[in-house]
């Protein structure tokens, strides 16, 4: 079944780079146009939005930090007046924790990757969701983490973040369904990206992340278009009926 997403909108979060720059084009070349969000980089924003606009697909960048309600609330009403609608949107932007003990981690830095993780997809639900339950079907992607599969050491904040950003997802599936909204979590494993190179190198003390590949899955590490290709799925007709369901994206190990 080809994915056809002509006719729909989607807002992606950190979309300038890595996983999320993945999704936004992957979306694009399903027939989606996209709203990028960036934080801080906007000439990677800029290049993304000039790839979609070369598919023929519209694009525009959107400069917010996901944790921040007053510049959440600004980017969606930007996007509305852009866009008409958000028929889609993926709760992708994130950072990583510092890989300290819970004993040893700052709050701040805490109240940081949570906030991030989960109180940004909260806030953008709550401003995206109302338009989006007359649109006759809407998805929402969390883009989570295998981490909370393990809940391993010295991650705190970040499986803080990602376990509640789950619970989130869980959540308004339930509320949602007789809308038409559709909420999927998608958990990749470690990905070739700027962070997961630089979690490869804090946490195993790799210099090239490629020197995991001969004993991953496959052969290989994951890459952001094998979580992007998870996401055009969930969003598209090809997928009816899945709704608070989560992918692992980890290759089976």
């Amino acid at each position: 079944m080809d994915i056809d997403l002509s006719g729909r909108t989607a807002l992606v979060t950190g979309g300038s780079r890595g996983i999320g720059r993945a999704i936004a084009l992957s979306l694009a070349e399903a027939g989606a146009d996209v709203a990028v969000n960036y934080r801080g980089n906007a000439e990677a924003a800029a290049e993304v939005v000039g790839r979609i606009e070369a598919m023929g697909r519209r694009a525009r960048a959107y400069a917010a930090s996901v944790e921040n309600f007053d510049e959440d609330e600004a980017m969606v009403a930007a996007v509305l007046a852009d866009f008409g609608a958000i028929d889609i949107l993926v709760n992708n932007a994130g950072i990583a924790s510092r890989g300290n003990s819970v004993a040893d981690t700052d709050p701040a830095e805490m109240e940081r990757v949570v906030a991030v993780h989960a109180f940004g997809p909260h806030y953008l639900c709550k401003l995206v969701i109302p338009q989006m339950r007359a649109r006759g079907r809407g998805d929402i992607i969390m883009i989570s983490s295998v981490a909370t599969l393990g809940m391993a050491g010295r991650g705190g904040p970040y499986n803080m973040g990602k376990a509640a950003m789950e619970a989130l997802a869980l959540t308004v599936a339930k509320e949602e369904r007789g809308n038409g909204i559709r909420c999927n979590i998608v958990a990749p494993s470690l990905t070739v990206t700027e962070m997961g190179s630089r979690l490869a190198k804090a946490t195993r003390g790799i210099a090239d992340i490629h020197e995991l590949d001969a004993a991953s899955p496959f052969g290989r590490v994951s890459t952001p278009q094998d979580v992007a290709s998870a996401v055009t799925w969930l969003v598209s007709s090809a997928n009816p009926y899945a709704n608070g369901q989560k992918i692992n994206i980890n290759g089976g190990g």
